[in-house]
């Protein structure tokens, strides 16, 4: 096939409930001119074979088999496919707008971008999160905004060079002028890349909650980044009940692993403007988060390795610089490894 615009890397793990929703929402996109990379990251159902029928319906659907080595590394080994200028990803139980790829393209081009950022529907999730509380079907429910046609040529966006004055992990705040531009959180699916900015970053293989370190390391590069506030993802919610101490020191470790990393290389490669926007937007969010895992922890050595992960932080100074609403948080924090 011909060089493809757009590759889209598409991560399959049991997934065979909602795969066929996800890939025809990237068949029937308005926007043709794309390569869609299906990583089976050694699926136990029939994900694998339903993308392999796929491919053999239309070439620009690529399948790739592989051990199991978790969504990081099924991103990664889905890059070398990738033939297009630009880059997106989509998780396998989830779908996109009809003029998502349209839309991004456009963009990017017209405004020699490096980043289009756009959203996901806020509506649709917690529709189903409704539904499946009263106990209602979730899975045949359709969007309303999917049937919303677009004109492209007449879209408001917002352009900037400095992706750090958008993008933030805070909570709506109606007295930010720039609200309506903001690039809230750090999700991968909701922005598409040029190639050439991400082509050697890769994922953390293993790691929960890859996407922060990621996207610490993409903003670093410094892109142009055009916002296209639209809702042209929809994202399936985890209907799982509660989870077990032992998956809560997991996350925590994984949330401490992020932080390090993207800690490191802010300190050798960011400037003193930029490390403070992204402690202040980033850092402190996802340390906050880790340390409210402890109320999960009963067993000693839960604790302890729990206290050896915010020994490691603090001996690297990642609380040495403080904004005034983190204070408390260090304080317990503090408290907690026994330093004062």
């Amino acid at each position: 096939m011909a060089t493809p615009k757009i590759s889209i890397i598409i991560p399959m793990w049991g997934v065979e409930k909602y795969l066929r929703r996800c890939l025809d929402s990237v068949k029937n996109q308005t926007f043709q001119d794309w390569q869609a990379i299906c990583v089976d990251d050694e699926s136990p159902d029939k994900s694998g074979e339903i993308a392999e029928e796929y491919a053999k319906q239309d070439k620009r659907f690529v399948v790739i088999h592989k051990k199991n080595g978790g969504l990081s590394d099924a991103r990664n080994a889905g890059m070398p496919y990738a033939k297009g200028k630009y880059i997106m990803y989509l998780d396998s139980d989830d779908f996109i707008h009809p003029q998502t790829m349209e839309i991004a393209y456009e963009m990017a081009e017209k405004n020699k971008a490096d980043i289009v950022s756009f959203a996901y529907d806020r509506f649709y999730r917690p529709q189903l999160m409704v539904r499946h509380f009263l106990h209602m079907d979730t899975d045949n429910v359709v969007p309303f905004g999917i049937r919303k046609k677009y004109d492209v040529k007449n879209l408001e966006t917002r352009t900037t060079d400095d992706v750090f004055e958008y993008a933030t992990e805070r909570a709506h705040n109606k007295n930010n002028p720039n609200r309506k531009w903001l690039i809230k959180h750090c999700q991968v699916w909701k922005n598409m890349y040029k190639k050439s900015l991400i082509k050697d970053i890769p994922f953390i293989k293993g790691l929960l909650f890859e996407d922060f370190p990621w996207w610490s390391e993409v903003m670093l590069k410094r892109p142009r980044v055009t916002v296209v506030n639209l809702p042209l993802y929809y994202y399936i919610p985890n209907f799982g009940g509660i989870v077990l101490s032992a998956k809560q020191l997991k996350i925590m470790k994984c949330l401490c692993t992020g932080i390090k990393h993207a800690y490191k290389l802010y300190k050798e490669k960011a400037d003193s403007d930029q490390m403070k926007k992204w402690q202040s937007q980033f850092m402190w969010f996802f340390v906050n988060w880790a340390f409210r895992k402890l109320k999960y922890f009963k067993t000693e050595q839960e604790i302890n390795e729990a206290r050896t992960e915010f020994i490691e932080m603090n001996k690297m100074g990642v609380f040495d610089s403080v904004p005034n609403e983190w204070y408390d948080l260090r304080e317990k924090i503090y408290d907690f490894i026994a330093v004062k």
